[in-house]
């Protein structure tokens, strides 16, 4: 798996590790999938998130619909804690609700 966090930091991203934690658990051989709505506007800053989220949530996959005109940010994975990224795209600057 490529060291995303190295990744990004080559990007021009530098970012800074928190106390965030990520719990792993395995055995559920469903994905949940949920749908942000958020207020990212440029590829630039989508990038900036990718990388953040990809790094606390490593085995999600991640992505943004900017041509959404909700902006969407969909994540797929095991135990998406919906609470937590909202934090971590918020403590960024940027809102982030759950798209219902």
């Amino acid at each position: 798996m490529p060291d995303i966090g190295h990744a990004c930091r080559q990007a021009g991203f530098n970012l800074t590790r928190q106390q965030h934690s990520t719990k792993h658990t395995s055995g559920n051989n469903f994905k949940m999938i949920e749908v942000f709505k958020t207020n990212v506007q440029k590829k630039a800053q989508s990038k900036m998130l990718l990388c953040l989220l990809s790094e606390t949530f490593p085995s999600f996959k991640i992505n943004f619909d900017l041509s959404d005109c909700d902006k969407v940010l969909r994540i797929e994975g095991d135990n998406i804690e919906a609470l937590r990224i909202m934090f971590l795209v918020k403590e960024h600057g940027f809102k982030c609700e759950i798209l219902d």
